[in-house]
Parts: structure tokens; C-alpha cells; sequence
């Protein structure tokens, strides 16, 4: 690792704080949709705004942040490593070569790498992320069977499916990683390039509130992106998570076939509503803090 490379994993870690506060409510209301209108009986939502006045009406605002703290643990650190993981993989990929133009060879492998080794940490956070969110007031689950917190619903699951059941819908997380990630950083590399090449034609200087629009502007869209691409996949990874019956298949293809003979393609896209709006402003959280994070520690991107 270099002198600075340290400093790519904590202004990631920061990106990902940012990326909780911002974006679990949206999280929260995206995984019940997923959970409860997917499900053959049980509570039917009729849009994202009808789960999130439910959830307002029954939990209050606390709610809305259920299973937040396994989201601010696995986000920090999954967010650390994605972000550092993607800086080192592409200057090692570049060769060193500074080139301000994207190199789109050494942006998707870097980034696809970066998910794929982020999903092994990630997976059991939000296995515990998604049965904490599942288990509100509209749940079917059983009081009994509830859990108390996420040490508590990480040591139950232990307990009754072993430990391999804590990585349950690993696979569906690696794929949704690396897709998402690819997809993410070549789209905010991109339109981060071409904004910022505009504003120097207009202007020989990029002033810093101009900076912060573009990071705004740039994490956001390759949030929509990223989500757009991936949703089928979360929403499988969704039902394998939560599935009551430990023995339920964690194939997500085979899900997303079952989905798409009842509901058709817009099953698939269950939850897609406060997911783009989520995707915008969290992403967008995510990027500006990163920026301004590796501004302040030194670390030039250009």
C-alpha cells in the first residue's frame, strides 16, 4: 500500500456513514416493499408512500431507521474497502499513467473487483439489515421469533442455521456487488469527465462549490444507474435473506423466474420507487463526502 493508500480507505469509510444517514429510510421502506409485496398473503403495500405512512403511523420515525445500526457498522466498512479497493486496483491497472480522460478497461474490472471482494463482508450486515427491517408492525413473523436487535438476530440465526446461514445470499450479493459497482463507478467517472471538461471550456478554473455540484450531480446519476441495473437481483437477495424456511432455494434466478410468472417484469422491480430516490441523494452523499474526505487528507484526483 502506498503512503496514501490508507487515507482512499478512511475518506470511504466516511462516504459510507454519509450514505446511512442519508439513505436507510428509503432502505427500509425498499426492503418491505420487497418483502410484503412479493409474498403470496400478508400485507400489501400500495406504493413506497403508503409503506412509509404505515411505517410513520406504527414505528415513527425510528422505524423508518430499523436495523440502521448493522447498516452504519457494515456500510463504513464495506464502503472503506469499496472505495479503496477501486482507487488502488485502477491506478495499478493504469500503470501509473495520469490521464484525466476515463480509462473504461481499468474502471470496470477495478470496480467489479472491488464488489466482489466488499459482498463477503457485506452479505451477513445485511442479512441482519433486512431481517430487522422485515419485522415491523405490518410482519407476519411471530412475535416469538422476533429479534431484540442485531446481535441478537446475528447469534439466532447461528444458532438455527448454523454459520453459513449468516452468509445466506451470498451469492446473489456478489453478483449484485460487482454489477452495481461496475456500473457505479464507470457511470460517475464518466459523467464526472465530461461536466467538469465543460466547466473548464466556460471557465479556466473549477471553483470548489462547482466541484461539489458535479460530485452531487455525477454520484448521483451513477446511483440511479447502479440501481436500475441491479434491482432484480436485490429484490432476490431480498427473499432469500428473509425467507422463513432455511431450506428456501438461494438461487436468484430462479426467484426472479418464479416473480416474473406472477407479476411479470415489474415484480422484478419491486421497491424501484424508493430506490431511485434513494439512489440520488445517498450516492450522492457518498461521493461529495469522499471527494471532500480526500481533499482534505491530501489525495489529488486528478
Amino acid at each position: 500500500m502506498s503512503g496514501s493508500g490508507y487515507k482512499e480507505y478512511v475518506a470511504g469509510m466516511l462516504a459510507g456513514v454519509a450514505t446511512v444517514v442519508v439513505g436507510h429510510p428509503f432502505d427500509t421502506v425498499k426492503v418491505k416493499l420487497q418483502k410484503h409485496n412479493t409474498e403470496a398473503s400478508g400485507m400489501k403495500y400500495k406504493s413506497g408512500l403508503h409503506c412509509t405512512a404505515r411505517i410513520l403511523k406504527t414505528e415513527g420515525v425510528k422505524g423508518l431507521y430499523r436495523g440502521a445500526t448493522s447498516s452504519f457498522v457494515g456500510m463504513a466498512f464495506e464502503s472503506s474497502l469499496a472505495f479503496g479497493i477501486y482507487s488502488q486496483t485502477k491506478q495499478f491497472l493504469q500503470g501509473g499513467i495520469q490521464n484525466d480522460k476515463p480509462q473504461l478497461l481499468a474502471i470496470f474490472p477495478s470496480a467489479a473487483f472491488a464488489g466482489a471482494v466488499i459482498s463477503f463482508v457485506l452479505c451477513p450486515s445485511e442479512l441482519v439489515k433486512c431481517r430487522m427491517q422485515v419485522q415491523g408492525t405490518d410482519s407476519i413473523i411471530q412475535s416469538s421469533s422476533r429479534y431484540n436487535g442485531p446481535i441478537d438476530c446475528a447469534l439466532k440465526t447461528i444458532k438455527s442455521e448454523g454459520l453459513t446461514g449468516i452468509f445466506r445470499g451470498g451469492g446473489a450479493t456478489l453478483l449484485r456487488e460487482s454489477i452495481g459497482n461496475a456500473v457505479f463507478f464507470s457511470t460517475y467517472e464518466h459523467v464526472r469527465y465530461y461536466m467538469r471538461r465543460s466547466l473548464r471550456d466556460a471557465s479556466s478554473d473549477v471553483s470548489h462549490f462547482a466541484d461539489v455540484g458535479i460530485g452531487i450531480f455525477s454520484g448521483g446519476l451513477g446511483g440511479i444507474a447502479c440501481w436500475s441495473a441491479i434491482l432484480p437481483l436485490d429484490v432476490a437477495k431480498t427473499i432469500i435473506q428473509t425467507a422463513p424456511d432455511k431450506n428456501h432455494t438461494r438461487n436468484p434466478f430462479q426467484i426472479l423466474e418464479k416473480i416474473y410468472k406472477i407479476s411479470g417484469i415489474r415484480g422484478c422491480y419491486t421497491g424501484l420507487g424508493p430506490t431511485i430516490v434513494r439512489a440520488f441523494p445517498a450516492n450522492a452523499a457518498a461521493i461529495v463526502t469522499w471527494e471532500l474526505a480526500m481533499k482534505m487528507l491530501g489525495i489529488k484526483r486528478e
